[in-house]
């Protein structure tokens, strides 16, 4: 009796180096028994499941009727890379509690109010706002510089470094009504991303963020020292289980020796040859395309949240954490009772 080949979707948007390479390593490696090509979706009908074992989610973060797709595709059993409904909830700054729950350094961080008014909103939709803001509390729990950005979002987009009060406000007053958090800025000796795969697997690449675009992989790096290899490893793979991400990649600014993680929710990393070099393209590839094979040949039930939940305190939801690592770093820690 013959087996059905299972099939693996890949779901992407304007990349044209990673998606079919990839499709060709897993037939490769499939032998008949697993495949692999780009997902086919029109018109999504709610009684009938998509034709794939798994999909590889790689731009349901810019096209919501995909992350609608991928929902039902879970809800039908579908394996998906990455998990659309957690994906859907977390956030650039719970995502930093749940950093601290797990022992990973980040920098201090506040959200901001919406600087202006939401659509269909007024200032009585705004019962609830402390006015006016404690701006001195947050610049004493802050200091400068400060780096803004947005709660939810990336590629460096409506992100400003500011140095003082006129410039935090000159930014602020044009963020309109976007969600922005405003974040200490760590002065770095050295800075990392890391390639996450399958919560077990992780490969570290120096990184320049200031370098342009198509330089920022630094080539020919000087060897890792052994201690911060161990480090970074751990705290890729604690922020990747808590977050239940199988296929991310996570930056760390390193200041005085700790890596303070800086953007750690990139679950469509990008993996273009041109950009992150032959090497780095060559170690995701064969990880990636092991990774997913395995997964379609031993499914996992569908997961919500990873397993942060767990590791946060039930009793004060993780400020015990976010306290102590504020004094470990010898800025003032403020509480009001």
């Amino acid at each position: 009796m013959s087996t059905r080949t299972k099939r693996i979707g890949i779901l992407y948007g304007m990349e044209r180096s990673f998606p079919p390479a990839l499709a060709k390593r897993i037939n490769e490696l499939g032998r008949g028994e697993i495949e692999a090509g780009p997902v086919v979706v029109g018109a999504v009908r709610q009684d009938v499941r998509p034709p794939y074992d798994l999909i590889l989610d790689r731009i349901s973060h810019e096209v919501t009727f995909y992350r609608y797709y991928l929902k039902a595709a879970a809800a039908h059993g579908v394996q998906v890379v990455n998990n659309p409904f957690w994906w859907s909830s977390d956030d650039k700054f719970v995502d930093n509690i749940i950093a601290q729950s797990v022992g990973v350094a980040v920098p201090r961080t506040v959200i901001l109010p919406l600087k202006s008014h939401p659509p269909n909103t007024t200032a009585e939709s705004f019962s609830n706002l402390q006015y006016p803001l404690e701006w001195e509390d947050v610049f004493d729990y802050l200091g400068f510089p400060i780096f803004m950005k947005p709660t939810y979002g990336g590629g460096w987009k409506n992100v400003f470094k500011v140095s003082n009060l006129e410039e935090f406000f000159r930014a602020y007053d044009s963020t309109g009504d976007l969600s922005m958090m405003a974040q200490e800025a760590i002065e770095f000796t050295e800075y990392y991303r890391c390639y996450a795969i399958g919560r077990r697997t992780v490969k570290i690449m120096r990184y320049d963020p200031t370098a342009p675009f198509r330089e920022r992989y630094v080539r020919n790096a000087p060897p890792l020292d052994s201690t911060m290899a161990a480090k970074l490893q751990r705290d890729c793979l604690a922020l990747c289980r808590a977050l239940g991400y199988d296929f991310n990649t996570l930056e760390f600014a390193v200041r005085d020796g700790i890596p303070y993680a800086i953007d750690f929710m990139n679950p469509a990393p990008d993996c273009d040859a041109f950009s992150v070099g032959p090497e780095n393209f060559e170690w995701v590839l064969g990880n990636a395309a092991d990774f997913l094979i395995e997964r379609v040949k031993k499914p996992q039930p569908l997961e919500l949240a990873g397993d942060w939940i767990s590791k946060l305190r039930a009793s004060d939801g993780g400020a015990a954490a976010a306290i102590a690592s504020a004094k470990s770093s010898g800025k003032p820690v403020r509480s009001k009772s």
